[in-house]
């Protein structure tokens, strides 16, 4: 699977080890940057070229990295076609894909070990989408207002 992976400074150390991980388990990965520490760039040019990557490149999933992975996930988010889940449990990485058919993940690489990143990033990659028409629906919900920008109608109570 290919995967792209982008983060800032204080998401660089884990982006390293994830390429590096993510390579020696067969996936393609693509390193969007920042290709070399530098405490001063920030998030939001390598999260959006992430986004993009993955948006263009159908089947392939995405991981942006920061401090805390709130900017990152938000960054990402505003890319048409992105659905970026903030991860901080392995169980969590895994309903982004049943549930939500998250295709880029954000994680704060100051909240957790590399051992956690590295199983939430795993854990991500090997869950498919459920196909429930439930979660189907609710996606498509959202995608139509993305093209649209129409608001659904409320339900009736």
């Amino acid at each position: 699977m290919r995967v792209y992976l982008g983060s800032d400074h204080a998401g660089y150390e884990l982006k390293m080890h994830l390429v590096n991980h993510l390579t020696k388990q067969g996936h393609d990965v693509v390193d969007v940057g920042p290709h070399v520490y530098d405490p001063e760039d920030d998030y939001p040019a390598f999260c959006l070229h992430t986004g993009a990557k993955v948006v263009a490149d159908e089947g392939s999933l995405g991981v942006v990295i920061g401090g805390s992975g709130n900017g990152e996930q938000i960054a990402a988010n505003k890319i048409e076609g992105v659905r970026a889940a903030l991860v901080w449990r392995t169980e969590i990485a895994q309903l982004a894909r049943q549930h939500n058919d998250a295709n880029v993940i954000s994680l704060g690489a100051r909240e957790h070990t590399l051992d956690e990143a590295t199983s939430f990033v795993d854990a991500f990659l090997a869950t498919p989408f459920s196909g429930n028409p439930r979660h189907a629906r609710r996606i498509a919900q959202v995608s139509d207002y993305e093209q649209t920008r129409k608001l659904p109608d409320l339900p009736s109570s």
